[in-house]
């Protein structure tokens, strides 16, 4: 059986980006890798195809296409690519199409054909509605992990994520493995990320940092392991995919109430908000002889 994974995180915060990444070091540690984009976007696996997008198994459905080779396609370094997709603008229920398009991966025997050692689920975690919860109340994915960074409404997002855990634990859905912290610029964002873990009973299992060299590549339509594989960054999402593949802990978060959440974080805010202060007025201060 694949190890199957599903990774969650608030639109924007570089869920994506933290996925293809990890899929492509996977890849290069030798495992054949299948990365399902679970984004009505569709844009989940554009970096690991040179920046091109693939059809998605709904557009298929919705042409009542027999052509079901059609929805895996190949990407950097073997790995097989597939878009869920969503509906049309303005009609239906994204996710609704996620469950349709799983089920159609499923019951078609498309997924044990491609026979992956792990399958990556990158998953929307603005909302856990049914449809986006799918890998974890079906018990599909074996682990959930989440992207965030220090902004507050991505941490809201984790912790709305850590409720959907928690409610469908009892009926064999997915555990935590734990919490990436993207786009980190300071030791301080951090401590209010290790904070929240600690304070939830989840925990941490990479930190990346902000970089330049992820836009670069991203320009160019490629991951940083592909674009950059002599970088820093590639080395740190190396190492992200080497703790995945060990990682053995499944997490049952204890997420907070709305109003603990808000006074947690404001105390955290603040400090960020005074910290960034302190280091503008030094780099002022240093460059006024200039």
């Amino acid at each position: 059986m694949p190890k199957q994974i599903a990774i969650y995180g608030k639109g924007g915060i570089g869920k994506s980006t933290t996925t293809s990444n990890l899929s492509a070091a996977l890849s290069d540690l030798g495992y054949s890798v299948m990365q399902i984009g679970c984004d009505p976007k569709n844009d989940s696996t554009t970096t690991l195809r040179k920046g091109k997008s693939i059809p998605t198994v709904l557009d298929t459905v919705r042409k009542r296409s027999g052509d079901l080779d059609n929805l895996v396609h190949e990407g950097y370094n073997g790995i097989h690519c597939i878009e869920a997709g969503g509906p049309e603008p303005g009609v239906g229920c994204a996710g609704r199409g996620i469950i349709a398009a799983i089920e159609l991966l499923n019951t078609n025997g498309i997924i044990e054909e491609y026979n992956p050692d792990i399958i990556i689920y990158d998953v929307l975690g603005d909302v856990v509605c049914g449809g986006f919860a799918m890998p974890i109340r079906k018990g599909i994915a074996d682990q959930v992990y989440t992207v965030t960074s220090s902004d507050y409404m991505a941490i809201y997002a984790v912790n709305n994520l850590f409720k959907g855990i928690l409610k469908y634990s009892n009926n064999g859905g997915a555990l935590l493995g734990g919490v990436i912290g993207n786009s980190i610029k300071s030791t301080l964002q951090e401590d209010m990320i290790k904070d929240f873990t600690n304070e939830t009973n989840s925990d941490v299992i990479q930190f990346v940092p902000r970089s330049p060299t992820v836009t670069r590549c991203e320009l160019d339509g490629v991951t940083t392991i592909e674009g950059a594989p002599d970088s820093t960054q590639a080395e740190v999402y190396r190492e992200l995919a080497r703790k995945v593949i060990a990682n053995k802990n499944k997490f049952l978060p204890t997420p907070f109430d709305n109003d603990d959440l808000s006074d947690w974080a404001s105390g955290w805010i603040n400090q960020l908000l005074l910290n960034e202060k302190i280091e503008k007025d030094n780099i002022q201060k240093e460059s006024s002889g200039i």
